[in-house]
C-alpha cells in the first residue's frame, strides 16, 4: 500500500532495528514465550525426545498469519536443542548451489530455518527433497556432454520452515515435514502479558490498563501490539509523561488513527466505503479497488482478512458486503434486509421466464 499503517502484520526494518537496540524483546526459550500453548507443549516433547536419543529433530513447519511468532519459535527451537541456528528465506536461495553451500557448512544436529518458504524456486526446492529425506545432495556438475551427478552427504539437521501461505505450498514439500503447526491469533489476555512483558524490558512505565489498552487494539498479532507499544512509549517520551495509564495510552493510540477495535484510517475508509457508495453491498472486489485506488490484491491480503475474521465484513456470491458488526462499528442502522444478503439465486432461469 502507498501509505505506512502501524497495524500491519508484516515486519518491517522498524521492527528489527528496534529488537536490535533494545537489546532484543524476543524470548528466547519456552518460558517466557507467551500463547500458543498446544504448538509448544507439543514441541516440549519432541524436543526433549530428539535430545534424549542424540538426534536431530524431524522437519518442523510453522504455517500462519504473518507476526504471530513463527520465527521466534524456531529460534526457540535451536535454542532449546543447544544447537546452531542459521536463518534464510526462500526467495534469497535462488540457484541449487546456494542451498548447497547453506547446508554443506552445517553442523550435526544444526537447525536451518527457511522464512517464506512457499517462495522457493522449484528447481531449489527439487534439491531439497533427498536432503530432507536422505541427508544428501544430488547436484548437476558441468553442462552439455561434461555434465555429471555428484552426491554430497549432509551432516543431519532439522529444517524449519516458516509460511503465511501454506496453500501455495507444494504437497511433496509439505509431507516432508513430520511436524506441521499452525499458529494462531492471540487473545487479549495473552497479548496484554506480552505488551506488559515488553514494556518492563524496554524500561518503558506502563500500568496494567494501560497494557490492556495497547493489547486490545493490537489485531491478535503480537508484533502489531509491539510496534503500538513503541510509537506509545515515543510519545510519552516525548511529552515527558509519568507512568501511561489506559486514558493516557487511548489519546495515543487515536493519534494514531488506531481505534478500540484495532482499525485504522484504511479500515474505515474501506467500511464506509460499502456503507456509503454503494449501500452497504454486495459490491465486486474490482469494483471497491477502483473506489479506493488500491490494487485488488492488497485489498485481498491486507485490508480484508482483519474485518473478516471480527465479522464487520461478508464474502458473498455477488461480493462484498458489511454485516451487522460493520453497521454498528462506523454507527449506521443495519438494514432489516440483511439476511437476503448472502442468498444464492434457487432459480438462474428467473430472468428468463418473460417468454
Amino acid at each position: 500500500m502507498s501509505e505506512e499503517r502501524v497495524i500491519m502484520p508484516k515486519a518491517s526494518a522498524d521492527d528489527y532495528q528496534a529488537d536490535f537496540a533494545d537489546g532484543g524483546i524476543r524470548p528466547l526459550n519456552f518460558d517466557d514465550f507467551i500463547g500458543q500453548r498446544p504448538s509448544c507443549d507439543n514441541l516440549k516433547v519432541f524436543i526433549k525426545a530428539a535430545r534424549g536419543r542424540g538426534e536431530a529433530m524431524d522437519h518442523v513447519l510453522f504455517h500462519g498469519p504473518p507476526g504471530l511468532g513463527k520465527t521466534t519459535l524456531a529460534q526457540i527451537v535451536a535454542h532449546e536443542l543447544g544447537v546452531g541456528f542459521r536463518s534464510t528465506s526462500g526467495p534469497v536461495i535462488a540457484k541449487a548451489g546456494d542451498l548447497a553451500a547453506i547446508l554443506t557448512n552445517l553442523q550435526p544436529n544444526d537447525v536451518l530455518f527457511i522464512d517464506e518458504i512457499h517462495r522457493l524456486n522449484p528447481v531449489v526446492e527439487e534439491i531439497l527433497y533427498p536432503a530432507m529425506e536422505d541427508r544428501q545432495l544430488d547436484l548437476i556438475i558441468g553442462e552439455g556432454p561434461a555434465a555429471r551427478s555428484v552426491r554430497i552427504d549432509l551432516a543431519p539437521f532439522t529444517l524449519v520452515g516458516a509460511t503465511t501461505r501454506s496453500g501455495l505450498l507444494t504437497t511433496p514439500l509439505r509431507e516432508r515435514f513430520g511436524i506441521p503447526l499452525r499458529m494462531v491469533f492471540y487473545n487479549p489476555e495473552e497479548l496484554e502479558l506480552i505488551v506488559s512483558r515488553g514494556a518492563r524490558l524496554l524500561g518503558f512505565d506502563l500500568t496494567k490498563d494501560g497494557a490492556r489498552e495497547i493489547a486490545r487494539r493490537a489485531r491478535g498479532t503480537p508484533r502489531v501490539a509491539g510496534r503500538l507499544l513503541r510509537r506509545v512509549r515515543d510519545f510519552a517520551a516525548v511529552a515527558d509523561a509519568g507512568a501511561v495509564d489506559a486514558a493516557a495510552a487511548d489519546t495515543m493510540l487515536n493519534r494514531l488513527d488506531v481505534d478500540p477495535r484495532g482499525l485504522d484510517a484504511m479500515d474505515r475508509r474501506y467500511l464506509k466505503c460499502i456503507a456509503e457508495n454503494y449501500g452497504g453491498g454486495p459490491v465486486g472486489v474490482e469494483t471497491l479497488a477502483a473506489a479506493l485506488s488500491e490494487q485488488r490484491d492488497t485489498i485481498e491480503e491486507v485490508v480484508e482478512p482483519y474485518l473478516l475474521q471480527e465479522g464487520f465484513l461478508m464474502r458473498t456470491p455477488r461480493g462484498r458486503a458489511l454485516a451487522t458488526e460493520g453497521y454498528r462499528h462506523l454507527g449506521l442502522q443495519a438494514p432489516m434486509n440483511m439476511a437476503q444478503l448472502d442468498l444464492i439465486e434457487e432459480n438462474p432461469d428467473a430472468e428468463a421466464i418473460d417468454g
